[in-house]
């Protein structure tokens, strides 16, 4: 709701006003001053920007000597009607002049010189020199409304908060009919839906993060994996896209293995099992936050989304944190490209040392050099296009290499 006229000219007038303060408060404009959040979060009667000012006191100092002379003269003048003789009355008031003068010297008190104020030292944690020199990345982004900037330290925040009531048990050793090798098939095909529906990395994302989820609840057999899978990006598609696709064309996806109703069933049995709860952290989100961070160009966002996406087929990563997956696929990404470490703006940012990545980092780089299910190529052969830079053809880092590299880190 716009403000009143009145307001906004007081608001103007206050700002106004506050431009006066730090000019005002520093008496020496030759020593420059520390930040003003410093400033004013700590100040001590010592300094010169928080204390009462010094200077009047010094004039009152020698205001009040200037007093006591005189007044040693007034008394001198009150001596000189008692004298018959005016010359002997001007050598009289002469000499009591002189010593009251010396007798007012004797009793005013010596005034050092005036020291100037010490500042209080700054705290060694306060000291710029010494803070890592992490980048406000959502500053350019202010402007834009459609950026949401100001909330973006926010939002990513409460997703890793939320990343503790998903992370996913051993739901495999329940599932007496489900493998880890079928479940890698049903995402392979998964991969190659998103592909041929132009759907966005986030539906796929969220519908094998639906699919994991509702297996931890439901015992299924594996000729409604499938089913559950088409059902599972249905409910993505309609929670991440402007125009999801309709109920008939997954039922054709399906080479109508299934009816509608079964479809609709399958729909309302994920839904109320969840409870509804479908905003789930995924590691394509982060991954696009840590690139921002990095300042990585597409390609190497690419590489790394690449990485990311064959972990989705592979039940071992499944169990990892969405945002501590991405970090390590971003690292490596990086390293792959000779393009630095981990900085100090992605550790305040990712919420991860550089130490705590390497472990996943190693495992992601022997998972592409070592594809434990080579004839699932549907990742594969999508990043081997043009269009994603043929990320896929990138040769892998060799261990020991890696390895001494990280330790550098």
């Amino acid at each position: 709701m716009p403000l009143p006229r009145n307001a906004k000219m007081l608001s103007t007038k206050q700002s106004r006003a506050g431009k006066v303060g730090p000019a005002a408060a520093n008496p020496n404009p030759e020593k420059p001053l520390l930040q003003e959040e410093s400033c004013q979060a700590k100040r001590s009667p010592s300094s010169p920007q928080g204390g009462p000012k010094k200077r009047s006191a010094f004039g009152d100092i020698t205001n009040a000597h200037k007093n006591q002379v005189v007044a040693g003269k007034k008394e001198a003048v009150k001596v000189a009607p008692h004298k018959a003789q005016r010359a002997h009355a001007a050598l009289g008031v002469a000499k009591n002049n002189e010593i009251n003068l010396k007798k007012s010297m004797k009793k005013t008190p010596t005034t050092e010189a005036p020291t100037e104020p010490k500042e209080d030292p700054v705290p060694e944690e306060l000291v710029p020199a010494q803070l890592p020199a992490v980048e406000d990345i959502d500053k350019e982004q202010l402007g834009d409304p459609y950026a949401n900037a100001e909330y973006a330290k926010e939002i990513f925040e409460y997703m890793r908060e939320r990343e503790e009531k998903f992370m996913l048990p051993d739901y495999m050793a329940k599932q007496p009919d489900i493998s880890g090798d079928m479940r890698a098939i049903l995402v392979d095909w998964m991969v190659e839906v998103q592909e041929n529906f132009e759907l966005n990395h986030e539906t796929l994302y969220l519908a094998v993060k639906l699919v994991d989820h509702y297996l931890v609840e439901v015992v299924s057999m594996r000729d409604k994996l499938q089913l559950i899978g088409s059902t599972a990006i249905l409910i993505a598609s309609k929670f991440e896209e402007r125009c999801p696709p309709c109920v008939d064309d997954f039922l054709y996806i399906c080479d109508d293995a299934y009816k509608r109703e079964e479809l609709i069933a399958m729909e309302m049995s994920i839904l109320s099992t969840l409870k509804f709860d479908i905003n789930i952290p995924i590691p394509y989100r982060f991954l696009r936050r840590f690139a921002k961070c990095a300042r990585a160009t597409m390609e190497t966002l690419t590489l790394a989304r690449f990485l990311c996406e064959m972990t989705l087929q592979e039940y071992d990563y499944a169990r990892e944190s969405p945002s501590k997956l991405a970090a390590s696929c971003l690292l490596l990404a990086l390293t792959m490209k000779n393009l630095g470490g981990w900085t100090p703006t992605l550790e305040y940012y990712s919420g991860y040392r550089s130490q705590e990545l390497h472990p996943l980092v190693k495992r992601l780089n022997f998972l592409l050099t070592y594809q434990p299910h080579d004839k699932l190529k549907a990742v594969r052969t999508k990043y081997s296009h043009r269009v994603f830079f043929e990320v896929a053809k990138v040769t892998p880092m060799d261990m020991l290499k890696l390895e001494e590299i990280l330790k550098s880190c």
